[in-house]
């Protein structure tokens, strides 16, 4: 068992998590409203399954948007495929969860990053706790903040 708590790989599989719940909900229901997606993967991810000509086009990532038009979206544990149309054309695809960069909704200004390292929680600087704390500052106890607040009004 590890010594720390990887936070930041814990953090990716969470919106994996989120991102494969939304997939899974068009998959069964379709595209509510005026929702639609673009999605950002690294082409060259193991796992990844596209045409050849779309490869050599887009060799280290493409952008893909759902929106009006897509066929055959199935979700896996830890891949998705979907059949985009590419000039008319009919292209299948298969992308690893783990091959995103970016999930993007512009419809709801909702928009998810995934990091592309290996190790998210290796930081550069590490904090500074001291124990040299000003003795005369009084200590603040910890503060309850609504989520409303940073919600968009409707």
């Amino acid at each position: 068992m590890s010594n720390e708590i990887n936070y930041g790989q814990m953090m990716q599989k969470a919106m994996q998590g989120l991102l494969k719940s939304i997939l899974e909900r068009v998959s069964n229901e379709g595209l509510p409203g005026d929702h639609h997606f673009f999605i950002t993967f690294d082409t060259r991810h193991p796992g990844v399954a596209m045409a050849d000509w779309l490869k050599e086009a887009y060799p280290e990532e493409i952008t893909i948007v759902m929106q009006e038009w897509f066929d055959g979206l199935a979700v896996m544990a830890d891949r998705f495929t979907v059949t985009l149309n590419f000039n008319d054309t009919p292209e299948p695809m298969v992308v690893p969860f783990d091959a995103i960069r970016t999930f993007v909704d512009p419809s709801v200004e909702f928009g998810l990053r995934f990091d592309a390292q290996e190790n998210v929680s290796d930081f550069e600087e590490q904090p500074d706790f001291d124990d040299e704390e000003d003795d005369d500052e009084p200590h603040k106890d910890a503060e309850v903040v609504s989520l409303d607040a940073f919600r968009k009004p409707t």
